[in-house]
């Protein structure tokens, strides 16, 4: 049985050569080279750093650490004889201990737990030791996941509850959404225990499973129960209303939702396992909320009939009657028509916002996930912190250099450390020892963080100084390099499959070439806009103190990616909702300016409603403590928002005006195509005219609220 893991190594490609030697050197030695723990100690008393006695407390620590079962081996200050590994003023110091490789599950939680409950349980060491490093980062990360994703949705819930009523003006409809989320969680989680069978998946996946669940559940009821409520007050009995419910909004929530989950599945081109658990989670969770909103809401609506607005006094029936647009001389026509008078003004002030937003991607820079993105209120964190400041040159992080050598290959490999001592950006360079059967290993210690820029330049100068046999660096700093460049590798390929996805939706639900293509230029506009959002608060740290987070200068890879699947997703899931209205205005003859306005009209409300309710529970992982998760939480709100104003209210509407009829031109081939195949995939109403109830006044029946 697999389970859920929490490590480094979910960013790895392991079929890079830097992850590939970390496996030789895990069976030859036992140590895994990708964790370990580093452990400071605070001294009761100054040590000399060129002594080769360890203090008591010193000694204290290291048997403690090294009696651990998981732990290969101890390097400290006397083993290593580097006294840069004691503070300046010998009030300090920190050991590194390597460990085995755990096995997937609590295995590395439990040996963290218990290590920490040693140290604690001796009175000496209990308030001068602090145990960090990537195996106490990897477990302190997943419980404080954990512990946020519970806060996040004890704010989400009630916040989205209030919303709800507000908007659905009635407590039955309003709880349905909240339940249609749970099913989806409940789904998604089940997949993801039936993958697990066969593959070891992220722990961090249950973050996106949560507010996407929230998301999207919402998102598809309030279309349904919106249309449901309409067909209602036309007069259609409840059978009626949900036959014509669920062949209008049903079939748009159907392509709404199949969207996003190809558009996530594009993450399972990657090869790290973070990213392609993310493509998991999102596909389960997109095709739990539409079995929700596809069967089990239909089966609901047909139970509740009338009754879903029960619970709801008249007054709150009577606002949610006046929100629903008629097509015609509401809000969203107006404003409209309004823009489409001033098409060329709109498009370039909505364009010249896009890109202003856009301009701090062209400095964008990029870091990996490890100890230095963990809050510095957690003992990784301050561990990480703590060296940083007081000890330049550590060897908490350094680049292991792996050599297929001999036994006599000692002096070579000696003169080999000292070439490499020389070069800018190195601290220290240890004696090279062996590790295993022809296998030697050579630790470099860096001036820079491991995952910084520098730190990258300094790899390459290492690289580039020739070794008197095969080697072959591993260690953080190249293991982000080797994922950077999988990254790089395997991103255009998720972006085409992305895209294409775009296209050959909406060509289905247009019929139309000219359209898809602009909502693909659009989409990219608004995750540009997103990016550059991200480099100016995250990157450069312009709201760090009001969102709680330390800047690391640069932003995290691997979530710019979810994020862009998600926005991407989220962006084309509004473009459906809305083309399809237009679309079906033209089908009936409106002319094409009147067409916009009407299905903007119709759909304008639901879809600014359902932006609004999906940043509610994404917006809620800003409050992560862990900062890629705030990234990630804070992007997809934001993409939202642009997406829902600047582009759907005045790009779209604008743009549209100013193509008029070429806005709907294919290829004779492939208009012949689209009118065999798939013209019924359009969001149509019936024929024949509703009836209008007693009492009330009938109309179109194509409005959608």
């Amino acid at each position: 049985m697999k389970s859920m893991t929490m490590g480094v190594d979910d960013y790895d490609d392991s079929a890079s050569a830097a992850v590939e030697v970390l496996e030789d050197v895990e069976r030859a030695s036992g140590a895994n080279l990708e964790q370990g723990y580093v452990v400071l100690v605070e001294l009761d008393r100054p040590v000399d750093p060129a002594s080769q006695k360890r203090p008591e407390l010193l000694r204290r620590a290291v048997e403690l650490i090294e009696k651990r079962p998981e732990v290969a081996g101890v390097t400290d200050f006397v083993s290593a004889g580097n006294p840069a590994m004691v503070r300046e003023d010998g009030r300090s110091t920190y050991f590194v201990a390597t460990v085995r490789g755990f096995e997937p599950g609590d295995a590395v939680t439990k040996a963290v737990t218990s290590t920490q409950d040693a140290i604690d349980a001796d009175e000496q060491l209990r308030d001068r030791v602090t145990l960090g490093g990537p195996t106490t980062s990897n477990v302190e990360a997943s419980a404080i996941s954990s512990e946020d994703l519970g806060k996040a949705e004890a704010l989400a819930f009630p916040l989205l509850l209030i919303l709800l009523l507000f908007i659905f003006r009635g407590v039955i409809a309003a709880l349905i959404p909240l339940g249609g989320a749970l099913v989806s969680i409940a789904v998604a989680l089940g997949v993801l225990g039936g993958v697990m069978t066969v593959l070891d998946l992220s722990v961090f996946a249950l973050n996106l499973v949560m507010a996407l669940g929230i998301g999207l559940s919402i998102d598809f009821s309030l279309l349904i129960i919106s249309r449901f409520r309409e067909e209602l007050r036309l007069g259609h009995g409840v059978h009626e209303a949900v036959g014509r419910t669920m062949r209008t909004a049903g079939r748009t929530v159907l392509f709404s939702g199949l969207t996003v989950a190809v558009a996530l599945a594009s993450l399972l081109v990657f090869p790290q396992r973070f990213l392609y658990t993310m493509g998991i989670a999102g596909i389960a969770t997109s095709l739990g909320a539409l079995l929700f909103a596809l069967l089990a809401l239909p089966a609901l609506l047909t139970v509740l009939g009338e009754r879903i607005n029960a619970w709801a006094p008249r007054s709150w029936q009577r606002a949610q009657e006046r929100g629903a647009g008629n097509g015609s001389g509401g809000r969203w026509y107006r404003f409209s028509h309004g823009v489409m008078r001033r098409p060329v003004s709109a498009a370039v002030a909505a364009g010249a916002v896009l890109v202003v937003l856009a301009l701090p991607v062209l400095g964008i820079r990029f870091t990996g996930i490890d100890s230095a993105s963990m809050p510095e209120d957690s003992d990784a964190g301050r561990v990480y912190a703590t060296l940083e400041k007081d000890f330049p040159g550590s060897l908490q992080s350094p680049v292991h250099l792996i050599s297929e050598a001999p036994k006599e290959a000692g002096a070579e490999l000696t003169a080999y450390g000292e070439r490499l001592a020389r070069l800018d950006g190195v601290a220290a360079v240890t004696a090279p020892r062996p590790i295993g059967d022809g296998m030697w290993e050579t630790q470099v210690a860096l001036e820079d963080a491991p995952l910084s820029l520098d730190a990258q330049d300094t790899l390459d100068a290492i690289e580039s100084v020739r070794a008197p046999y095969p080697t072959v660096p591993t260690g953080n700093t190249a293991l982000y390099d080797a994922m950077m460049t999988s990254l790089g590798d395997h991103l255009p390929l998720s972006i085409g499959l992305m895209s294409l996805t775009t296209l050959l939706i909406l060509f289905a639900m247009t019929g139309s070439v000219v359209l898809p293509l602009k909502a693909v230029v659009t989409n990219l506009l608004t995750l540009a806009g997103t990016f550059g959002l991200l480099v100016f608060v995250f990157q450069d740290g312009h709201l760090s103190g009001a969102l709680g987070f330390t800047d690391q200068g640069a932003l995290q890879p691997t979530m710019l990616i979810i994020l862009l699947a998600v926005a991407l997703a989220m962006s084309t899931d509004y473009t459906v909702f809305l083309f399809s209205r237009i679309k079906e205005g033209v089908d009936h003859g409106l002319p094409d300016r009147e067409a916009i306005a009407t299905g903007l009209e119709k759909v304008g409300r639901t879809v600014t409603l359902a932006a609004v309710l999906f940043c509610i529970p994404m917006g809620a992982l800003v409050l992560s403590r862990l900062i890629f998760i705030k990234q990630l939480g804070f992007g997809t709100a934001a993409s939202v928002v642009i997406d829902a104003t600047l582009v759907r209210a005045l790009l779209v509407p604008s743009l549209m005006a100013l193509f008029g009829r070429a806005n709907w031109w294919a290829p004779g081939p492939l208009r012949r195509f689209h009118q065999r195949f798939l013209s019924g995939l359009q969001e149509r109403d019936e024929p024949a005219p509703p009836v209008a109830a007693p009492g009330r006044t009938s109309v179109s029946s194509g409005r959608e609220v």
